[in-house]
């Protein structure tokens, strides 16, 4: 008759390692993609309050001239930065909102080692690969008159 092997019990350390990796699993577990849809449902008095046309104008991720500040919150999101000033005899302020941009680099890459930590020996890599960073790039930017959107600079965001 084959034995299998039997069960190592679980020890303290194995305890301890499994108690971040549960935390991290949640974490990525609530990371939602925030949208449109996610953002009327988490608001929908916000979304009742909005005429018509900006109703259906939210549900597509778009904002036009006149729409209120919930308007934009639900269609594009909360912004990644805000400023107010003076213009033209005008108070306003401006949301902006940020995307990340990939910029592909290529690069040349070398290392030299003396050895430790359980290393014994020298060792040296050289390298020549691609790698990807993300820069935040400005993607629109929404100018407002008191409550309303008086203007915007981004493709897309009009009707």
């Amino acid at each position: 008759m084959i034995q299998l092997p039997q069960p190592l019990p679980m020890t303290l350390s194995h305890r301890l390692l499994l108690l971040p990796l549960a935390g991290l699993s949640l974490l990525l577990c609530s990371c939602a993609v925030d949208t449109p849809k996610t953002r009327i449902e988490r608001n929908p008095g916000a979304y009742q309050s909005l005429s018509t046309r900006h109703q259906d104008l939210v549900e597509r991720g778009r904002i036009e001239k006149g729409m209120p500040k919930k308007g934009v919150l639900l269609a594009l999101g909360t912004p990644d930065g805000k400023a107010e000033g003076f213009r033209n005899g005008t108070d306003y302020e401006r949301w902006t909102y940020n995307s990340l941009r990939p910029v592909y680099n290529q690069h040349f890459y070398g290392s030299y080692s003396f050895g430790g930590h359980g290393y014994h020996g020298r060792g040296y890599g050289l390298g020549f690969g691609p790698s990807i960073e993300y820069i935040p790039t400005r993607s629109a930017t929404v100018w407002f008159r008191g409550d309303k959107v008086d203007s915007w600079d981004r493709e897309g965001l009009h009707p």
